[in-house]
């Protein structure tokens, strides 16, 4: 299924942007259509969610929780002012845009929502060179342009791919993050998923460990509802998350990936080398259901 070019612009004004989503209005609602998935979640003021297709930046609020600010948060003010938003003025907790010049020009090349009916895309300031209804195959250096590769180039979010993403696509913007880490960019500087690292509180999530967003998610929510990382590994291999092992090339679930012992946490494998299913037929947030002891698959 090829690729489209849908122009509109970009809004933070009144939403809680961060370093891997923005809300975007398309110039003509009807490009929407075009696209494979659930119907796309427009709001009423004609805005849809963009999810930065293949990245993952540091949670700047998820479940009411974060990841170290400092680094979540200039994942966050780089999307807006690459997009060439000024002027924001955040609310007194600064999750929020109370005001900005926004409504910037741009585009996005996407081929579906997510089950959320959110778009995954790559995201470009500026118009595209050709329209919506026109397929567009695209091929790796296309990419060079789009946000989601410069995050990855300064090292301001994670690789993280799911099934959709073709092959090239990921090798080209694997080289991109090796780069980064290479160079000790951004979150490399202090990146903590390979190595094992002790988590003695929720604080140690938030406020300290820098780590895959992904391995954040299903850890924070373990930690906040069982009080310590003990026994996580097993909790993860119950949620039978599945995975794809580029390294291996084997089919497999998250939890193999993940080492959890003596209250110390960490990944055996690097996030590129790893392509995770969107699961489409789960419930959102499925981690924190099977948790609260709400799972029904």
């Amino acid at each position: 299924m090829p690729f489209h070019a849908i122009q509109g612009h970009f809004f933070c004004v009144n939403y809680s942007p961060d370093g891997d989503t923005v809300r975007f209005k398309p110039d003509d609602l009807n490009d929407l259509d075009l696209l494979d998935g659930v119907p796309p979640a427009v709001n009423g003021r004609g805005h849809v969610s963009i999810r930065f297709e293949a990245i993952d930046a540091l949670e700047t609020h998820f479940e009411r929780r974060h990841q170290p600010l400092a680094l979540a948060n200039a994942a966050r003010n780089a999307v807006l002012e690459k997009l060439g938003i000024r002027d924001v003025i955040w609310d007194q907790n600064a999750g929020n845009v109370v005001s900005a010049r926004d409504g910037v020009r741009g585009h996005i090349v996407a081929r579906a929502t997510d089950k959320f009916g959110r778009i995954i895309a790559f995201v470009f300031p500026g118009d595209a060179t050709q329209s919506a209804e026109k397929p567009l195959f695209v091929e790796p250096a296309h990419l060079d342009g789009s946000l989601n590769t410069a995050l990855l180039r300064e090292g301001l979010a994670y690789p993280t791919f799911y099934w959709s993403l073709f092959a090239d696509l990921r090798a080209h913007l694997t080289k991109t993050a090796v780069a980064a880490r290479t160079a000790g960019l951004g979150v490399y500087a202090v990146d903590r998923t390979n190595l094992p690292t002790k988590i003695t509180s929720i604080g140690t999530l938030t406020d300290d460990a820098v780590i895959l967003p992904k391995l954040f998610r299903r850890a924070s929510v373990y930690v906040a509802n069982a009080g310590a990382i003990d026994g996580f590994k097993t909790a993860l291999a119950q949620n039978r998350e599945p995975v794809l092992d580029l390294r291996d090339n084997n089919f497999t679930h998250f939890d193999t990936f993940v080492e959890e012992q003596n209250q110390e946490l960490w990944m055996t494998r690097r996030p590129e080398e790893l392509v995770f299913d969107p699961m489409p037929d789960r419930p959102g947030g499925e981690f924190t259901v099977m948790m609260n002891g709400e799972a029904d698959f």
